[in-house]
């Protein structure tokens, strides 16, 4: 009896270790399906062109030279690792690279999500925490850096988590995680500004004495942290190019991915939010005043940036995991001991190997017959042929167009790294093609001595220069709209 037992708890544990990875598998097959749905972002394109500036220079930027209008400025790439290995799989599969790159990343967050709320949750609850992560982190999962950073950060915070439910402080040897997301994508900056709450969590409830050890603890390894992030190609100035984005003031409101949350319609966030709501009064979850506190930390930022809802998505459940983890009325087996045979683990280790073949089989029967492309809405491919044929050289593009344009080695008057440009720069340039300030429109076209505009065809701006003296339309399709300078009395129109 104790052996049919032993055995049965056996198999549950070998189970249980393929979790994560069948979850992984299938959010990579998924997203694998979907994949169109990732190439929606024009940054896309200009990620992948410095990535591939850096492999072929062997050197990274330290000022641009993609604008005509902030030429030589100083600026620094904090994604520059993210962006070589996004040009490295564009170069050799074409955009199948980026997709699968994507792909694979957000199924290594989903299945370290599942095996690190497996230490206090059963397995089907941990499983749904994940796809609800993934459902709730959707309209922001593109080809782009902060999604290979992603699994970096779950298993951050999880680190970090699982040493404050321990009382204990997190492993130094984990501080090389805090290096590779620093050079992934700025967001590491999160990593080290929830050491501090995390570290409330570790020291609440012990005694005075403890707790003082256990704080300088926390923060000689938060000193080391900081340390650790700045090892990259460009030192210390990783911190500082990771946090402009934040001194950007109203620009913020007016970029879509940094707009604070709408909750006119429903939407998924919306429902999480009353979930979560839901879930402690339904369970009557009593937290700890830091729990309370990262809960917080992380709902308004989400609430404050659309782009920060993944974070609320991946992390709070990791905050969450332990009081619901003692809360629960299901007993979890414990197969302590049981693993240690070899015969369990090449059976655990088969079973990885097969899901990892089927998945990437999958992947090359797909790939054979499907050919992914970027979304039509941001590349103005027409209108950039016909100025390319006239030659212009200072072309006023639309702020989603300007990865395109680089793409195309077309000097941009505007791209997505609003850091570079400044918050009065953009804002004024926002103002004058939304048409919420339309005499800034020709002040801009006459100072940056702009020849040709290519804008949104159905945005304010194009109707704007329809009746701007000394302006011509000369092309429209269902992407975009061109206007040159019109050196005739008479102002005409070539619109498709």
């Amino acid at each position: 009896m104790s052996l049919s037992f032993a055995n049965s708890i056996a198999m549950q544990s070998r189970a249980r270790a393929l979790v994560p990875l069948c979850v992984g598998a299938g959010a990579y097959l998924f997203f694998l399906y979907v994949g169109d749905t990732l190439l929606q972002d024009s940054d896309s394109f200009w990620q992948i062109k410095i990535g591939q500036w850096i492999l072929d220079h062997h050197a990274l930027p330290y000022t641009d030279f993609y604008s005509f209008t902030r030429p030589g400025e100083p600026w620094i790439s904090t994604s520059w690792l993210s962006q070589v290995l996004f040009a490295f799989a564009h170069a050799q599969w074409d955009w199948a690279g980026p997709v699968i790159l994507t792909a694979l990343a957000t199924a290594l967050a989903a299945g370290i999500l599942v095996a690190l709320l497996d230490a206090h949750l059963e397995i089907p609850r941990a499983v749904l925490f994940a796809m609800l992560a993934i459902l709730l982190s959707l309209h922001h999962i593109l080809a782009r850096p902060h999604i290979l950073a992603l699994p970096v950060m779950v298993a951050w915070v999880g680190m970090l988590m699982a040493a404050a439910d321990r009382k204990s402080t997190p492993s130094w040897y984990w501080l090389p995680l805090m290096s590779l997301w620093s050079n992934l994508h700025g967001g590491f900056v999160l990593g080290l500004a929830l050491i501090g709450p995390m570290s409330l969590v570790a020291i609440w409830g012990l005694e005075s004495r403890r707790q003082v050890r256990l704080l300088l603890s926390w923060f000689l390894f938060g000193v080391a942290a900081l340390a650790a992030s700045c090892v990259t190609p460009y030192g210390w100035r990783t911190l500082q190019g990771a946090t402009n984005i934040l001194n950007l003031g109203e620009l913020l409101s007016v970029i879509s991915e940094w707009m604070p949350a709408n909750f006119s319609s429903f939407t998924s966030f919306e429902g999480a939010v009353l979930g979560l709501i839901a879930i402690g009064l339904y369970r009557g979850l009593t937290l700890s005043p830091p729990r309370i506190l990262l809960i917080l930390l992380l709902t308004w930022m989400a609430l404050t940036h659309v782009r920060s809802v993944e974070a609320f998505a991946f992390l709070v459940p990791l905050v969450l995991a332990k009081p619901l983890g003692e809360k629960s009325p299901l007993p979890r087996a414990d197969a302590q001991g049981v693993e240690s045979s070899w015969p369990a683990r090449y059976v655990t280790a088969t079973g990885a190997l097969m899901i990892a073949v089927a998945a990437w089989t999958s992947t090359s029967i797909y790939m054979s017959h499907h050919r992914f492309t970027f979304t039509m809405a941001q590349t103005p491919v027409a209108a950039v042929d016909l100025l390319q044929q006239r030659k212009a050289q200072r072309i006023f593009n639309a702020y989603q167009f300007g990865g395109y344009l680089i793409a195309r080695d077309v000097p941009v008057f505007v791209d997505g790294r609003a850091e570079l440009y400044g918050e009065k720069f953009v804002m004024d340039f926002f103002n004058a093609t939304e048409g919420r300030k339309p005499e800034l429109l020709p002040r801009l076209l006459d100072e940056y001595k702009i020849d040709a505009t290519v804008l949104v065809a159905d945005a304010p701006g194009p109707q704007i220069l329809d009746h701007l003296k000394g302006w011509k339309r000369i092309y429209t399709d269902g992407v975009a709209a061109v206007h040159v300078r019109d050196t005739t009395d008479g102002a005409g129109d070539a619109s498709k």
